[in-house]
This record gives C-alpha cells, structure tokens and sequence, in this order.
C-alpha cells in the first residue's frame, strides 16, 4: 500500500471518528453509562457483523438497540421470541390473494426484512424458529419456498438473552453462536449512574435522539474498514490467539487443555482482525497494532469456545481463559515460526 493510500485512510479516518463518537452521543441521552458495550455494538455495525447482548432483565440492553436505531435513518424491526413462534413469523410466508385475475400465491415479507433487527430474548425460541436467522446472518438473503429474497443492506441483527433464567429457554446452538460479531456481556451500572437512570426515568425526561448516519454512510464506512492495513506479524498474532484456544494444539497453554471442550471457529480470526481495524480507524491510524487486536480477543471469542465438564464445575468463564491466553501468548515471534 502506497504513502497516498495510507494518507487517504488516515484522512477518512476523522469522518469515521467522528460519527462513530456522535452516534455514541446520541444513544448516551438514552442510555446511562455502558461505555464498552456501546463502543462494542458501534464496533459490530462497522464492522458488518451482528451482535448478542447478554445480561440480566433491566439493565438498559433493549434500550440500547432501540436508541442505536433512533440514531440511525435505517428500517428497524423488533422481534419478540417466545416458545411458539415460527419461523415463517420471523421470515414472512406464501399466502393466497384474491386478484383480478383469479387467486396467486404472494410472499408476505416477516419482520426480518429490515435493516436493523432486534431479536429480543432469542434464547426463549425453539432451535427450529432460531435457525430461521441462520441464512440471514450469513448471506443477507432469505429463501422461501424455494425462492431466496436479498436483505437491504447494511443488515444488521442484535440480540438480547437472559443468562441466569433458564426455565423455558432454549440455549443458542453453536452454529447460532458463531455467526454473532460480538458477545458482549452487559453489568450493572455503578452507584452515580444508577442514581441518573433514577432522575431520568422518574421525572419525565424524553430524550431526543437525533438521526446521525444513513445507510449508504454505513456502507462508506463497512468499506474504509476494510482498507485498514495489518501487518503479516500483526495478523499472524491474531491467528495464534484463536489456534491457541484448540485443547491439545501446539499453542494452547495448560488453562485451555484443562478447561476447554472446543476452540474458536475461524470466524473468530475474522472477527479480531475487523474489529482491531475500527480501533485503528478510532484512533486515525491506517495500521492495526497488536494492541488493538488484544482489546477483541474477550468479545470476540468468548462465545465461540466451549468450557469441558471441569470448566463448568469449577465455575471457570471463557474469558478468564482467554486473557490467560492474551497474558501468556507472545505478540513478537517471526511469521512462520
């Protein structure tokens, strides 16, 4: 990549910067406090991925997806999940219509067919309706009896579950996993914000969200994120972080061969890589460094690994295991060694 080139990006960089931070802005008037978990779904967006949300009820994660859309000029769409929806309520269905020409078969477009989707407690579906997203997520597409419909883009799915009630749910399958972005684990809010979601929420305040980007913009930016360069030494640490993450691999630390069932995916590698250029882009840098590839390593992955029955019973998380890897793992050994 030429000096140009990197000039070029640096200086798309203020832009990007500067809607990043805006939009930012706009979900804080709603929002209160989670700095990291809205720094992470702006990541997603950018970075053309989809996002979960996991966390206690209250704390302000469907709020979050729909001030993101107030900010946003984008079609949005919320999907309730409960045990007995289905699929064809999520993607739309064949019906028949009286016309003037006698009775046709129409495709009746779900509540898929937007370009922000929240999935609100997903993990209370059946496995048969959360698969209904699996096409979607991946290819941008639907296919209904036969025929696939393209999704406008950008298309993007954030979704919402529940950790801690598990009557009347169902568990996210791994195939399901993999296709989100991000896991991003929402807390409790600390004292001082506490105390400010109690002055706003009872004393009538209505914040006023303003649109900041439209959808081409989104675009622009999915694009920029792309040009980002990374170095081969650069790359090949992120690739050693999720080949470190395989029990019994050659790069795994004693952690992973004691608690881990399986690695992550390859779409982690993906997920790292794109994730560590919007932190470039952020800090108007055309090149990714090795600390940006270090900041996704816990969203990225954390639910793309698997904790072994000694995991579950010792009451290990998957992100204790991955930092151990990011505190252990090397960042300057030669390609190919």
């Amino acid at each position: 990549m030429s000096g140009t080139e990197l000039a070029q990006i640096e200086a798309a960089a203020e832009q990007f910067k500067e809607d990043f931070f805006e939009t930012k802005a706009q979900i804080q008037k709603a929002v209160v406090g989670h700095d990291p978990i809205v720094e992470g779904v702006l990541t997603c967006l950018f970075a053309g991925g989809h996002c979960l949300l996991e966390g206690v009820p209250g704390l302000g994660k469907t709020l979050l997806i729909r001030s993101l859309a107030e900010a946003l000029t984008l079609h949005f769409s919320r999907i309730q999940f409960t045990p007995d929806l289905m699929p064809a309520d999520v993607t739309g269905t064949t019906i028949v219509v009286e016309t003037e020409h006698g009775r046709e078969f129409q495709f009746r477009r779900g509540p898929l067919f937007a370009q922000i989707v929240l999935a609100d407690e997903i993990n209370r579906a059946t496995p048969k309706t959360q698969s209904s997203l699996l096409e979607a997520m991946q290819e941008r597409s639907v296919t209904v009896g036969g025929q696939t419909y393209q999704l406008e883009r950008p298309f993007f799915v954030m979704a919402t579950q529940n950790p801690i009630e598990q009557e009347g749910t169902y568990p996210l399958p791994e195939a399901q996993l993999d296709r989100f972005f991000f896991k991003l684990e929402v807390g409790y809010s600390t004292r001082d914000e506490l105390s400010e979601i109690v002055n706003r929420t009872t004393a009538g305040y209505a914040p006023e969200i303003k649109p900041v980007m439209d959808g081409p913009r989104i675009l622009e930016h999915q694009v920029l994120v792309r040009k980002v360069l990374v170095q081969p030494n650069v790359q090949d640490y992120a690739v050693r972080l999720v080949l470190a993450t395989h029990p019994h691999g050659d790069l795994a630390t004693p952690m992973v061969n004691k608690y881990l069932r399986f690695g992550a995916s390859p779409r982690a590698a993906q997920a790292i890589i794109l994730a560590a250029k919007v932190s470039a882009l952020l800090d108007a840098r055309a090149s990714v460094s090795v600390a940006d590839i270090r900041t996704a390593v816990v969203p990225a992955m954390r639910h793309r690994c698997l904790l072994n029955f000694e995991g579950e019973a010792e009451g290990m998380t998957t992100a204790e295991i991955l930092q151990n890897i990011v505190d252990t793992l090397p960042a300057d050994v030669p390609v190919g060694v």
